[in-house]
């Protein structure tokens, strides 16, 4: 048991205003199963300060950031930052890595669910589903004959990115008989290889693809990866999705091309800015299917998610370096090993 002590907060953004969990179970009771003792925050806040942590031994949190003023006047700030969920773009690692805290994302719980929800959307941009669903809600059935959609079989997929989760997205592909090239400058060539799919540049994906689907991790280095450049590059008959993080797509550009049909259509679950202004020009298109960064949020993500972050909480109580660490030069550093150490030592006292 991992108890006498060790303390978890968890971000009260998980909880409504009647104080229910809106995401269901995400695998708390296996922290009391542990013995740890865990509560949620007691403000629901967009910015972790050092008040709302000092004292814990690990966050499990979702949508707020942490930056420095997460560590600033901490007496002792926590060791783990469990973030539930695979984006990491509002944390900030070189912070966490000076003050000794671990980094840990979710991946093997979100892989597929998001996999899931960019086949979903896949099928809803190709087959027009939104502007059918209009055409019966106001009336206008006469006008189904300007919508046919475009089938998925045979077509070549675009990914920009071939991590785990369009790893997982690949074999949901593979009834549709697809023939799938992707970007990704990370990605070993056996393992692209080995899933049956062809690398190459950005450039070459989004020329070449029926459907380009948008799957990196935000960085300095994709930002704006799709841009009005690339855009033009792409078929007329083609599709956009972006079920990753909205600044990879250059959203000006992206709104241009659909405006004057550069582009078929666009699917997008993530923006720039979120949520996007109620004037925005996304939402007046009728060949954009647009979902509020959620699409993958059912009780199967909750689950997962949920399960993989209380993992890393239970193997750094145990004083061990969980999975999935992004900020991984903290690994090793003395000032982590000292406060694992000392974590390790505690649990093995109560065996």
């Amino acid at each position: 048991m991992a108890g006498d002590g060790f303390t978890v907060g968890v971000s009260r953004d998980f909880l409504d205003a009647e104080g229910r969990n809106v995401w269901g179970d995400i695998r708390l009771g296996e922290l009391d199963a542990a013995g740890v003792d865990w509560h949620y925050l007691p403000r629901r806040t967009d910015e972790l300060l050092a008040a709302d942590v000092d004292g814990l031994h690990a966050v499990l949190f979702a949508a707020p950031s942490v930056t420095e003023h997460t560590f600033a006047g901490a007496v002792r700030p926590p060791v783990l930052f469990a973030r539930f969920g695979v984006g990491y773009d509002t944390v900030d690692l070189d912070a966490c890595t000076r003050h000794g805290a671990l980094v840990t994302i979710t991946p093997d719980g979100a892989r597929r669910p998001v996999a899931t929800a960019a086949l979903t959307l896949l099928l809803a941009v190709l087959h027009n589903l939104t502007a059918k669903d209009r055409l019966v809600r106001e009336g206008r059935w006469a006008e189904k004959e300007q919508w046919m959609g475009l089938g998925l079989t045979g077509r070549r997929i675009g990914l920009l990115g071939l991590g785990n989760t369009a790893r997982d997205l690949v074999d949901l592909l593979r009834p549709f008989g697809v023939d799938v090239v992707a970007y990704d400058p990370y990605c070993p060539a056996e393992t692209a290889r080995d899933l049956g799919v062809r690398l190459a540049e950005a450039d070459t994906v989004m020329a070449e693809a029926d459907a380009v689907i948008v799957m990196c991790a935000l960085t300095e280095e994709t930002r704006h990866l799709v841009d009005a450049r690339r855009l033009s590059l792409m078929k007329p008959t083609a599709v956009l999705l972006n079920v990753a993080r909205g600044p990879i797509v250059d959203e000006a550009a992206l709104v241009e091309a659909l405006r004057v049909r550069r582009i078929r259509a666009a699917g997008l679950d993530v923006f720039e800015t979120e949520p996007p202004a109620l004037g925005h020009p996304l939402l007046a298109m009728d060949n954009v299917v647009l979902s509020p960064h959620a699409l993958a949020w059912t009780d199967e993500m909750s689950s997962g998610n949920g399960g993989s972050a209380v993992r890393a909480v239970l193997d750094v109580a145990a004083g061990r370096v969980p999975r999935f660490v992004v900020n991984r030069a903290v690994v090793g550093t003395p000032q982590l090993a000292d406060r694992l150490g000392a974590l390790a030592a505690r649990a093995e006292a109560r065996v």
